[in-house]
């Protein structure tokens, strides 16, 4: 009796450079713009490209290029990144009978409103350095993984800062001190708790919203009071302060949380 080989094939699209401006009346808020750079990779059940020259199973760069283009066009309302990530997972999903998994990648260039005279422009913008990313992968099952986090989020004091008791040999050289500047970069990844896209809120979910509310707990945590500041004895301890505040803030929100310092 022959045996049956099922080979499970992911390919996709990588660096699609989308550009959306929703255009609101200055007293709405002014006009919103965004640039994420999309990726798509779908896997499907396509042996017979490898055995047979057979290339019917394989969804085309150019379809999923073009795809994007056109679903971002579709969003005349606001939407998130993450949001757009599980429309996108969900039409290759439904679309393609042979496509049982969409992964959708985006990273958001921080394009960040200007102010004149005081006042937010309406559809003025400067670019900012760190970076939204979000990894979402939909199942034609319908079950939902929504990864996202902040890259390159540099941060310095000049003050409050200090390393001592650290283990010292014959090849230390560095001096212990209570008094010294800490600059640097955070990279944080979280998970949201939806599980399948039957969970996702009927009124939608403002995952920008909470990604700026996590960026400003990591600062504070960080920084602490204005006008004093806190005391970091170590980049270990401040990591470890960092996500425990951001768990402890969103603890009904988001899971568990990766976070590093370079």
């Amino acid at each position: 009796m022959a045996g049956h080989f099922d080979l499970q094939g992911r390919h996709g699209k990588s660096r699609v450079r989308v550009s959306r401006v929703w255009r609101r009346p200055a007293d709405a808020g002014g006009h919103l713009f965004v640039e994420w750079s999309v990726a798509v990779s779908v896997v499907s059940d396509c042996l017979p490209s490898y055995t047979s020259d057979d290339n019917s199973a394989i969804v085309a760069t150019d379809s999923i290029k073009n795809t994007v283009y056109v679903k971002a066009k579709e969003c005349t309302e606001v939407v998130s990144m993450e949001e757009f990530a599980v429309i996108l997972g969900r039409h290759f999903t439904s679309l393609y009978p042979q496509v049982s998994e969409a992964a959708v990648t985006i990273v958001e260039r921080p394009w960040e409103r200007v102010a004149v005279d005081g006042k937010p422009h309406s559809h003025g913008f400067k670019l900012g350095s760190e970076k939204h990313t979000t990894e979402v992968t939909v199942k034609k099952s319908g079950s939902l993984l929504i990864n996202s986090g902040i890259q390159g989020y540099s941060l310095l004091k000049t003050t409050q800062s200090g390393f001592e008791g650290f283990m010292r040999d014959r090849y230390t050289l560095l001096p212990e001190t209570r008094e010294r500047i800490v600059a640097t970069e955070v990279t944080a990844w979280w998970r949201y708790p939806f599980e399948h896209i039957s969970q996702l809120p009927s009124k939608p979910f403002c995952f920008t919203q909470r990604y700026q509310d996590v960026k400003k707990v990591l600062a504070d945590t960080f920084f602490g009071p204005s006008d004093v500041g806190v005391y970091s004895p170590s980049v270990q301890n401040t990591l470890y302060l960092m996500a425990r505040e951001v768990l402890t803030r969103f603890a009904a929100e988001i899971w568990p949380l990766l976070c590093y310092l370079l």
